[in-house]
């Protein structure tokens, strides 16, 4: 998001301070039974083993302890984290679950339509990565394009891991839980991380509705995975952070009716030049939630002309 020399100084400055993972939030209601409306992940083929229970779309399972999905109930493979772990699958919920090979729903897929059971086929099996709850009247974006507007959140967002010279679509709440942490420390008072928040989701909307980005390779990308737009790190989610992104997801930045493209870098005198009500201070996000401010008023103070609303 900021130019390359100021978000190396961002980076530096903010960079080592987030290292621990925490479980993710949306698995505290997973008990490791295979209920009515649930999609099961099954260790063992034939659904058999521990297993992994599911409400929703999970586009990135993670790889390690205690911040992986893993399998809870009794049996083989019980708190083995399920990234490239499961053979077979059951799906009790009432819509039609896609299972694919990449994180960020990408890559070769399988679907498994309501009530069905059954293995993972061979390219899938103990390669699984992510899964998404699909409907008819949502169908996941395809190609360069996304369903985001003004007025409406992006369900995905393209991702280039520059190190893994790929491209991921990601589930764009996982993509914001996912890239906080990295930007705004963790510890931080939770009005400076809802700020934070804010200006995250807003600046990967805001590129999420272009797409005009091309790899080397020539695949189309909204934001890089690192200080050239924002750092995303699979799997980083922390418990603070999510929770401010959860407090504030019904909420948008607009400025004359558009979605505003919040900028951010680590002090008012970093930014340098570029203050000029487009871009925030992180660590003045911090002193001022500390001195009582509300995250409203911190956006407020950085971004000139902006509508804080629904």
């Amino acid at each position: 998001m900021l130019s390359r020399p100021v978000r190396l100084i961002t980076a530096m400055a903010l960079g080592g301070t987030v290292l621990a993972t925490a479980a993710p939030a949306s698995a505290t209601n997973r008990n490791g039974v295979c209920e009515p409306g649930e999609f099961c992940y099954y260790f063992n083929s034939n659904n058999q083993g521990s297993v992994s229970d599911f409400t929703g779309s999970v586009g990135d399972y993670a790889t390690k302890q205690p911040s992986c999905y893993d399998f809870k109930g009794p049996g083989n493979g019980k708190g083995k984290c399920i990234k490239n772990a499961a053979a077979s699958v059951w799906n009790r919920s009432s819509k039609t679950v896609r299972v694919f090979f990449n994180s960020g729903h990408t890559g070769t897929h399988q679907d498994f339509a309501a009530g069905a059971r059954g293995n993972l086929n061979p390219t899938l099996k103990n390669q699984n990565a992510s899964h998404r709850f699909l409907t008819s009247s949502t169908p996941p974006p395809s190609g360069c394009k996304t369903d985001g507007t003004d007025t409406r959140l992006p369900t995905t967002i393209l991702v280039y891991r520059k190190s893994l010279n790929r491209v991921e679509r990601v589930d764009f709440k996982t993509y914001v839980k996912n890239v906080l942490p990295n930007e705004w420390v963790s510890s931080w008072p939770k009005e400076s991380l809802k700020a934070g928040a804010l200006a995250v989701k807003n600046f990967g909307w805001y590129w999420a509705m272009r797409s005009n980005r091309k790899t080397p390779g020539g695949q189309c990308f909204d934001v890089y995975d690192h200080t050239s737009s924002q750092v995303y790190k699979p799997g980083s989610a922390r418990a603070s952070t999510s929770a401010a992104v959860d407090a504030t997801w019904g909420i948008r930045l607009t400025r004359g009716g558009k979605i505003f493209k919040a900028q951010y870098c680590a002090t008012s005198k970093r930014c340098g030049k570029w203050v000029d009500g487009d871009w925030m201070s992180q660590r003045g996000s911090r002193d001022q939630a500390r001195a009582g401010w509300s995250y409203a008023r911190i956006l407020r103070h950085y971004y000139t002309g902006i509508v804080i609303g629904s």
